[in-house]
């Protein structure tokens, strides 16, 4: 099993990016959980930072704690419900920005491969043999090329645990800084996994408008 080790970050304690009656956005520091796990010591997280200022708030969707970027919350069951019905129906839309090791043959394309959980080596997630585990959908688009890294934008269109982080190996490119899926050279090549979530688009749950929300990414390729 992987060893986790968690020291999340203070500063931000947290970034604030909208906030009404019905949900509140937050751009999430990599190295925060989404939400608490068993042990103890992994209590902080975004979910309770946020229940310690506004009470009631539910979470809807997660983040890798290793990935940063915009997450979405909701103040009330109303919200939750419909919020998560559009997580589910696949009605968002996610952006991402990543740094894979290697140079794409094709500077755009698509990767359709089934994920299903790695029963050898918990929590980690595998892609499955044919016929078997959860559908799952990646584009992607080269932005910038680096001599031996590129700068990419990542929709996926299913939300499965690790996906991008999984297809993007399973094709010879992991994601740069990833401890648990990349190569020693990969891992290696940067501090910290260099995934962000720069856009989320969902539909307000109370006035039924479209929204968008963006956070710029701080990765540089050489």
């Amino acid at each position: 099993m992987q060893i986790f080790t968690y020291q999340p970050p203070n500063l931000p304690w947290l970034d604030l990016r909208y906030i009404d009656r019905d949900i509140i956005v937050i751009n999430k520091p990599s190295g925060l959980l989404s939400n608490p796990g068993i042990a103890d010591h992994t209590y902080d997280c975004a979910l309770t930072r946020l229940q310690t200022l506004f009470s009631g708030t539910i979470l809807v969707h997660r983040l890798d704690c290793a990935t940063s970027g915009i997450m979405v919350f909701a103040r009330n069951k109303k919200a939750e419900s419909h919020l998560k019905t559009q997580f589910q129906d696949r009605q968002t839309k996610k952006i991402y920005i990543a740094i894979i090791q290697g140079i794409l043959k094709d500077n755009k394309g698509e990767i359709h491969a089934a994920i299903t959980p790695d029963r050898n080596n918990p929590p980690k997630q595998k892609i499955a043999a044919q016929g078997e585990g959860k559908v799952a959908t990646t584009y992607y688009k080269e932005l910038v090329k680096g001599t031996n890294s590129t700068l990419i934008e990542l929709t996926p269109i299913t939300g499965r645990t690790h996906q991008l982080r999984i297809h993007m190996l399973s094709i010879g490119h992991p994601i740069l800084g990833d401890d648990f899926y990349g190569t020693e050279a990969s891992e290696q090549a940067a501090k910290r996994l260099q995934l962000h979530a720069q856009s989320l688009t969902f539909t307000h749950p109370y006035t039924t408008k479209e929204m968008t929300f963006k956070s710029s990414h701080s990765f540089s390729i050489e």
